[in-house]
């Protein structure tokens, strides 16, 4: 092999390592933000397709700042409310409870209401409706409550 071989080997084994090095570079930046919560933007959309110009003035409930109305919650059920970081129960008629949304497991947004339980789909910690009390899966502490006030049949944020 002369010299000159050798350099060129040399070179292209240098191209070669440094488009590889450049390809894991890319790869381990795309995944650099796998698993942060990313900010979720809930705009309402107008016929157009555009958020139209200024925000309504009435929540989901059709009350002013309402969370939800009373008829709007399950009852033995509830309703996740992922902008306000919050799930409202009603355990049992006219009763309504509130608690973060957060799971007490590695801090997941809980993702279902299934029946008497509160579920957070990441591993599968399940909470009680009632009192947010660890009823299954990892989890090993309640969910903090929340303060919500019943204002005639509309749930507001206290």
């Amino acid at each position: 092999m002369s010299d000159d071989q050798g350099a060129g080997c040399r070179s292209r084994r240098s191209v070669l390592a440094c488009a590889g090095a450049a390809g894991v570079g890319a790869l381990l930046t795309g995944c650099q933000t796998y698993g942060q919560p990313q900010p979720v933007q809930n705009q309402p959309i107008g016929s157009a397709g555009v958020p139209p110009a200024a925000p309504a003035t009435k929540g989901p409930a059709g009350a002013a700042g309402a969370l939800a109305t009373l008829a709007d919650i399950p009852v033995g059920g509830g309703k996740i409310f992922a902008a306000q970081k919050v799930v409202v129960t009603q355990p049992q008629p006219g009763t309504v409870k509130a608690f973060s949304a957060t799971c007490t497991h590695q801090g997941c947004t809980v993702t279902s209401v299934k029946g008497d339980r509160i579920v957070c789909g990441c591993h599968n910690s399940q909470f009680d409706i009632s009192d947010g009390s660890v009823k299954g899966g990892p989890a090993n502490a309640p969910l903090p409550e929340a303060n919500v006030v019943l204002d005639g049949d509309a749930i507001r944020l206290a």
